[in-house]
């Protein structure tokens, strides 16, 4: 499953390089994309666990960017 999202309050470019680099590692994840720029993640995991993948990669973009926020696109 692939979904985008929005981030909002993300600071820089070397903090999106870093969440991408922390939930690349997480299991399950097929691929993840930080845009600094336009501001937006493109999350593809696996369908069955998707939700809960999801969970915590909002942990770890709170982790690096604490007032960063994960909106629904």
């Amino acid at each position: 499953m692939r979904k985008k999202y929005v981030l909002t309050d993300l600071c820089c470019a070397n903090c999106a390089l870093k969440i991408e680099e922390g939930i690349k590692k997480l299991p399950g994840v097929n691929d993840v994309s930080v845009s600094f720029i336009t501001s937006k993640m493109i999350l593809d995991a696996e369908d069955g666990r998707f939700d809960e993948i999801f969970d915590e990669a909002v942990k770890i973009v709170k982790k690096v960017e604490p007032d960063c926020e994960v909106l629904k696109k």
